[in-house]
């Protein structure tokens, strides 16, 4: 048996998914990026244990997210920005944004005398109970974030994520003893869950991401009216639908005023509160064999020229948080053509999800490659 725990969007689960058509009748799964920093800081500055959560700032009324800020010990502080990344605009960037928010007032003067520690950044599979997949298959069930196991209002999952892996062992000793491994003995998988704590969980709040799909303050009115409902909200039928958060971008041509526009004057590097990517990703401690096969697959180069940047204008360039993607200009031709560095890669999947020709897929990279989050 393969118990599949790869966190988001998983390489082997995604291929899972599809190959054995798990997710039929399901919603799509729909995704946010987490861009976040671990600082020393100060003593006294937060108290180990504090938790607070914003929402909006620095984003438009039609995006979904919000910041966080968790105090941990030994004066540490980790702090991030989380983004729906169904936003329409092709020019928002979620490690800008979140650049951006530091420079709020309130966090700024948290993070005043402190230091930078560590970077990182991964997708959070957002759907609910609507967008998960069967769990299981003939010789394989699906955990934690592989089968989107996340309670979004609270930003929740390692305990959803826990409650699987001992809801599969159940399962696993259960057909090793009878010595059937197929779909139908690990389907009690599935009816455990079903009869679990993690299952009442998701289910209060099934439609949450959904009903913020148009806007903030659309989804504060939906998520109101769940509450009162138990997660039923406003839909007759009981259930929000969502769009693959690729299918939800706009052409340049379309979006009035994007996000490059609005925060033109804001967006400045000074290396103490605020860093470009690039600086950032050291801080990651991401390390890549320079001679290892390229992990992130572009399946037709052409469409990038012809397709993608005259229309979006290599929107990769901007939703990857890890400068991996450049849109370079041919000095002589003046030609944009998209240029990779997979060594800067913090494996956030986001650029999988994403694009909006389905065009980019990210493969599990050659070796034990990738990020070191040992700090976080």
């Amino acid at each position: 048996m393969t118990l599949l725990a790869e966190g988001s969007r998983g390489h082997l689960a995604k291929g899972l998914i599809r190959r054995l058509r798990l997710d039929q009748g399901r919603n799509p799964q729909v995704y946010s990026i987490g861009v976040k920093e671990l600082w020393s800081v100060p003593e006294g500055t937060l108290p180990a244990g504090e938790v607070i959560h914003t929402m909006g700032h620095p984003l438009s009324s039609r995006q979904f997210g919000g910041g966080f800020i968790y105090g941990y010990g030994n004066n540490q502080v980790a702090l991030g920005l989380v983004v729906g990344l169904d936003s329409i605009d092709p020019g928002f960037d979620p490690h800008h944004a979140f650049q951006i928010y530091k420079r709020h007032p309130f966090v700024a003067k948290l993070l005043d005398g402190g230091r930078l520690i560590r970077y990182g950044a991964k997708t959070i599979p957002e759907g609910g109970l609507f967008a998960m997949p069967r769990l299981y298959a003939d010789g394989g069930m699906l955990l934690g974030d592989s089968a989107g196991l996340v309670s979004l209002p609270s930003l929740k999952g390692v305990h959803l994520a826990i409650q699987s892996g001992m809801l599969a062992a159940k399962t696993v000793d259960e057909a090793l003893a009878r010595d059937d491994t197929s779909g139908a003995a690990l389907a009690g998988y599935e009816a455990r869950f079903k009869d679990s704590p993690a299952h009442r969980d998701l289910h209060r709040v099934r439609n949450f991401r959904q009903g913020f799909k148009r806007n903030l303050f659309l989804g504060a009115m939906h998520f109101a009216a769940q509450l009162v409902t138990g997660g039923r909200g406003l839909s007759l039928s009981g259930r929000y639908v969502m769009e693959e958060d690729c299918d939800r971008l706009e052409a340049l041509s379309e979006v009035a005023r994007g996000f490059r526009e609005r925060f033109r004057d804001q967006l400045v590097f000074d290396k103490k509160l605020t860093f470009d990517k690039a600086t950032d990703v050291f801080y990651s401690g991401t390390k890549h064999d320079e001679h290892a096969p390229c992990h992130l697959l572009v399946r037709d180069r052409e469409k990038c020229r012809t397709v993608c940047i005259p229309k979006y204008g290599g929107p990769c360039q901007h939703f990857c948080p890890a400068e991996v993607y450049e849109i370079a200009t041919d000095p002589r031709t003046g030609e944009k053509d998209l240029k990779l560095h997979p060594g800067n890669c913090v494996h956030c999947k986001t650029c999988d999800i994403k694009d909006p020709l389905r065009n980019i897929e990210w493969i599990t990279p050659y070796g034990g490659d990738g990020p070191e989050y040992e700090a976080f």
